[in-house]
């Protein structure tokens, strides 16, 4: 795949710094061993966007605002009477992001959206499901600075999960620390 123009910021620092930094850690041997991030995937699910379908267009504009790529709405895949919900009928909407715009999302979520969130201490290291992924719950979308208050139908959180080549949650700790994640307990790496 080729990029236009220059490089991402965070893509020239997991470059130089990060993947000597892990190979060193780890001693891997083939450099294509090496964990780096492969996407990212933001997800907002609306319960009620089966009843107020400006909701849903409202979330839809949000996320490719946040996003800078247009979001996908996701859909029931099976019927529950309780929820009063229909087999596709839509409940949120999710984008995933590559190459380029992965690492300008990241280095705007760490830099920009992070230090706007009320009481952060940082995000618990242990919150790894197993298999190299993390994801952050957001609890409001108006920690990002491109998102009008004006605008907002209503405030709804997001699902932001980092996923990474590795299946070692101690491997794909280090990867997200060193671009910069703040974690609970540890000072920032200034990237």
């Amino acid at each position: 795949m080729n990029e236009r123009g220059p490089a991402p910021r965070l893509r020239r620092h997991y470059d130089e710094k990060v993947r000597p930094t892990l190979q060193e850690t780890f001693g891997f041997e083939n450099p294509m061993d090496i964990p780096r991030l492969e996407k990212i995937v933001i997800n907002a699910g609306l319960g009620d966007a089966k009843d107020n379908p400006k909701l849903l267009d409202s979330a839809v504009n949000e996320l490719a605002v946040i996003s800078g790529q247009r979001p996908v709405v996701t859909r029931a895949r099976r019927s529950i009477s309780n929820f009063r919900l229909r087999e596709g009928m839509p409940v949120g909407v999710k984008v995933t992001l590559r190459a380029s715009r992965m690492y300008e999302f990241l280095d705007r979520f760490i830099s920009t959206a992070v230090p706007r969130m009320r009481d952060f201490r940082g995000f618990n290291s242990r919150a790894f499901d197993g298999r190299g992924n993390y994801t952050v719950g957001v609890k409001e979308q108006m920690v990002f600075p491109e998102i009008d208050y004006d605008e907002i139908v209503r405030i709804h959180g997001l699902d932001i999960t980092f996923v990474t080549s590795t299946d070692k949650d101690d491997e794909a700790l280090v990867l997200l620390r060193e671009m910069g994640m703040p974690f609970r307990g540890e000072t920032p790496v200034i990237v």
